[in-house]
């Protein structure tokens, strides 16, 4: 197939990612993904790996972010990879920082000397919020990031908007919500509670214990929300758009929706640590979507019930396959 699309995934082997090179596959794109290690494992998308190119690149190494956008002269640019897990931000806040701001420096230094043509998407994130003065939170909320992952976050986004109206460059960020899937890694809430209803149900673990039950999250799939990062991508002009459901739940909402898929009632077996529970948010973290689904006719395929109780039936298959029943 001659291709007449090209795109760099930064983040290949990450959940989103993994997502986001089916759907540029589907499309007919030839698709390249930049890894730390070429020998090592592609994660979530090891499935697809006779199917994309691989580039070595480390998000700590400007150079090597340089060269990979120098060598692949991709026509699309989508900058997934940073540190996920926002707690561990704390421990590590200057690496948090480089590897999310400064690789998206790198990044767009790069388009803009090598190929200002690029068409460039950036992953920012709803916590660059953070103590949000209003609910649900616009493309144009004051942003009071809290962490050093949101405050990197925000760096990254704001840098792409500058360098769009400073250089003409053709770059979009996407201030994604929570958004989730069964290639979620394991140490998440969405993930420890859709694994552990699995686990009950099949009769290998007895009770889940978890923090506040309270806080409120806008949950979306992540396949949607990379559907609406490629939508970003092939508008005329580059913007910034909130990536969200516009629906906000309770972690207990999540638990209930879980144990329900295994006709468990989660107040049977969710007991709650008091020694985990943070303080309450004084805004809930739900975006508005209403700019990308007016604007990129997005909208959202599958419902928050969807969400979980597909989560649920995939770690029953993976336990089920990993370890006979007793």
């Amino acid at each position: 197939m001659a291709h007449e699309r090209t795109a760099l995934i930064t983040g290949l082997s990450g959940q989103d990612g993994s997502f986001l090179a089916e759907l540029l596959l589907e499309r007919g794109y030839a698709v390249t993904g930049m890894v730390r290690d070429l020998d090592g494992s592609l994660g979530c998308s090891e499935h697809v790996r006779d199917r994309v190119e691989l580039i070595r690149g480390d998000l700590l190494q400007r150079e090597s972010v340089r060269e990979a956008v120098e060598r692949t002269r991709a026509s699309e640019i989508y900058h997934l990879a940073a540190p996920s897990f926002v707690p561990a931000s704390w421990e590590r806040p200057g690496e948090t920082i480089a590897a999310i701001a400064g690789s998206t420096a790198a990044l767009l230094e790069a388009v803009r000397e090598l190929d200002a043509s690029a068409r460039v998407f950036v992953a920012a994130s709803g916590a660059i919020f953070g103590d949000a003065p209003e609910c649900p939170q616009r493309e144009d909320t004051p942003c009071h990031p809290t962490t050093p992952y949101a405050i990197a976050k925000l760096a990254a986004h704001q840098l792409a908007g500058a360098l769009r109206e400073h250089d003409g460059l053709h770059v979009s960020s996407a201030i994604t919500f929570n958004h989730e899937s069964e290639r979620r890694p394991a140490q998440f809430v969405t993930r420890r509670i859709s694994r552990a209803a699995a686990a009950i149900a099949l009769g290998r673990e007895r009770e889940l214990t978890l923090g506040s039950l309270d806080a409120v999250r806008d949950w979306s799939f992540a396949g949607d929300i990379m559907h609406a990062a490629w939508l970003m991508l092939q508008q005329d002009d580059a913007d910034d758009y909130v990536l969200a459901s516009g629906v906000g739940h309770t972690v207990a909402d999540l638990a209930r929706a879980a144990f329900a898929c295994v006709g468990l009632d989660a107040e049977q077996y969710v007991h709650v640590d008091s020694s985990l529970v943070r303080a309450p948010e004084r805004t809930p973290s739900i975006g508005d979507p209403t700019k990308a689904r007016e604007r990129l006719g997005w909208t959202a395929q599958l419902s928050f019930e969807q969400l979980v109780e597909r989560m649920v039936r995939a770690d029953l298959r993976a336990l089920e396959a990993a370890t006979p029943a007793p």
